[in-house]
């Protein structure tokens, strides 16, 4: 059970409840430590006079405002904390807002709001059930940890959070920061009836309910997945081409090969979508599966991987690693695809992540991958994978 970071006093108007801070997210950001190149040896930072070199202690530290090179303002360490707002005892709400009045950018962290008791339920509630009624926000300016913030109450899933914002003047103006934006009217910002009619067709056709646990963080997969190859031995992969900026002069024909395109994937989506209910029942066996084929992948050496299938055994089924990105098709002394009935064999995708089989999709160019589930992207690609044998056998 989470802890709180915080608690207090919630208020609106007369009515005041107590209430605790608990954070909304976590960070699963992969941790690395500094090492010397070529050694295990840990490389620490220290804190150094940059005119002597020498290790200054953390006591002897000021703060200073910089007003000219060289020139400082010194303020001490407890002249700071007088004039810090400190940890403030109160959340008093001052107003509600409507919440569509508040623009996305001004938001900057969630946290969980809690009744400090379960005697204090009935009025946590009803400030909940009121808020999600009218659809507002309260806002209120505390402190904690030494920093003040302006922050917005609201009810959300049946519980109350509270969002931490971002000052006005902290909000920069588009305009100023980008150089190269578009300005409205400009030549360089004019599209036809017809390009905008295609475009906004193209996004009703990629229109999908929006369910976060569709999407994962692929690059800590794939961070993952390099320390896993680098400790089995093996050499990383070569990363994605980025898609090349769309010619303008062939807006239209680009816009019409999307569409198209959205158009295959709707179709596979939604067979996909029928599979995937039927196969829901499946997903411990799957994991059963990645876990075996994890195992098994681990033990298998890179020398091994890299050695060609023309020089195995006949006896490939027993020899053939569980894992599924090294398992490769049979090959002739030509390098040629045979059609060998390992070689015409379904391989099997159910242990594999949805990044690993994004991956295969990818490879084999199929589209609207970016968004399909998993279930979705493995019974495309068994279906592409069907169609090739079905031509190879031919």
């Amino acid at each position: 059970m989470a802890r709180p970071i915080w608690s207090g006093i919630l208020s609106f108007g007369l009515v005041s409840v107590p209430v605790s801070l608990y954070a909304a997210t976590e960070n699963h950001t992969v941790s690395f430590r500094q090492i010397q190149r070529g050694t295990s040896d840990r490389v620490r930072n220290k804190r150094v006079n940059e005119r002597t070199g020498e290790e200054v202690a953390f006591g002897d530290i000021v703060k200073g405002f910089e007003l000219a090179e060289g020139e400082y303002v010194v303020v001490e360490p407890d002249e700071l904390e007088q004039i810090s707002p400190g940890r403030s005892k109160t959340i008093e709400i001052t107003g509600f807002v409507d919440l569509e009045q508040v623009e996305p950018i001004y938001f900057d962290t969630t946290y969980y709001l809690g009744p400090k008791g379960k005697e204090y339920g009935k009025v946590y509630t009803l400030l909940q059930r009121a808020l999600e009624k009218a659809n507002r926000a309260g806002i209120a300016l505390f402190s904690m940890r030494g920093k003040e913030y302006l922050t917005a109450v609201r009810s959300e899933n049946g519980i109350l959070t509270a969002h931490t914002m971002h000052f006005a003047d902290e909000v920069r103006d588009p305009r100023t920061e980008i150089p190269a934006l578009p300005a409205t009217g400009s030549a360089t910002a004019e599209v036809s009836d017809r390009e905008l009619a295609m475009a906004e067709q193209l996004v009703d056709m990629l229109a999908v309910d929006w369910n976060p646990g569709d999407y994962r963080d692929t690059f800590e997969e794939k961070v993952h997945e390099l320390i896993a190859a680098k400790q089995a031995g093996q050499e990383a992969t070569a990363p994605e081409a980025a898609p090349a900026p769309s010619n303008v002069l062939d807006l239209m024909d680009i816009l019409g090969r999307s569409l198209e395109s959205a158009k295959t994937g709707s179709s596979k989506a939604k067979t996909g979508d029928a599979e995937g209910l039927a196969g829901a029942g499946s997903k411990s066996a799957a994991a059963k599966a990645k876990s075996k084929a994890a195992g098994a992948g681990s033990k298998t050496g890179s020398a091994a991987e890299r050695t060609s299938t023309r020089h195995r055994p006949k006896n490939t089924e027993a020899k053939k690693s569980t894992s599924a990105r090294t398992a490769r098709p049979a090959t002739s002394a030509t390098g040629k695809k045979t059609s060998t009935a390992a070689g015409r064999r379904k391989e099997d995708l159910s242990g594999l992540t949805k990044a690993e089989l994004y991956k295969k999709a990818t490879a084999a160019h199929l589209p609207h991958r970016s968004t399909m589930t998993r279930d979705q992207l493995q019974h495309a690609l068994e279906k592409t994978d069907h169609g090739r044998h079905l031509r190879s056998a031919s």
